[in-house]
């Protein structure tokens, strides 16, 4: 398989983050989504925020199709994040950095999506009474996930937060099993992720948005 932009396999290689040598380096394997090409561009510049998503599907296999799925007519483009890491702790590039992914609603054209493979609440994900996160995240995918947060403040100057996708999306629907409960869309990635853990020497900084007036 082919390497990520700026990747390398040697775990002897170290990241270097403002002349502090942080980690080894990571392998990424790039695989790019069919329709990468008509996403967005953008400078590095532009790039401030990652955002980490729980993928709520059981495996690799399923995230990589719902990640293919078209669902947008015009440009011929679906939902996914840049960056997918599965339960062993490997890494695969389905979009560019540089290229807009639909991951986050209201902050797609300053973040980088990394989505990490976990059952989350599926397959009842609009159900109220199977709202709970019962699956923890593997240290496999922490340590995957920290390597891949030095590589990225390394590659882009001006990133410097870092949010969950619960955090940034806070819009509430209807439940399936009760349309008088109103559920929050997006709760991933969930109580079970260990942000201390990830936030510590990451030179990043949690950002979380004021809430916003109930409706």
């Amino acid at each position: 398989m082919l390497l990520g932009v700026g990747t390398i396999r040697d775990a002897s290689i170290t990241v270097f983050v403002a002349g502090v040598t942080v980690m080894p380096a990571l392998a990424v394997d790039n695989w790019p989504l069919p329709y990468e090409e008509r996403l967005a561009t953008r400078p590095s510049a532009a790039i401030d925020l990652v955002v980490i998503h729980c993928t709520e599907l059981p495996d690799m296999r399923m995230a990589r199709e719902f990640g293919e799925r078209i669902h947008y007519a015009s440009p011929q483009t679906g939902n996914s994040g840049h960056y997918y890491i599965d339960l062993e702790g490997h890494v695969f590039r389905f979009v560019a950095d540089t290229r807009v992914a639909n991951h986050t609603f209201g902050y797609n054209s300053r973040s980088i999506g990394i989505e990490l493979v976990n059952i989350g609440r599926y397959p009842y994900w609009g159900d109220s009474r199977h709202q709970a996160f019962t699956v923890p995240y593997t240290q496999a995918q922490i340590d995957s996930l920290r390597t891949l947060l030095a590589q990225l403040r390394n590659d882009h100057m001006n990133l410097h937060w870092v949010a969950g996708h619960e955090d940034l999306d806070r819009r509430l629907e209807p439940a399936s099993d009760d349309p008088r409960i109103r559920l929050r869309r997006r709760q991933d990635p969930g109580p079970l992720f260990p942000w201390p853990q990830v936030l510590q020497d990451s030179g990043l900084q949690r950002l979380s948005p004021p809430a916003e007036p109930s409706r």
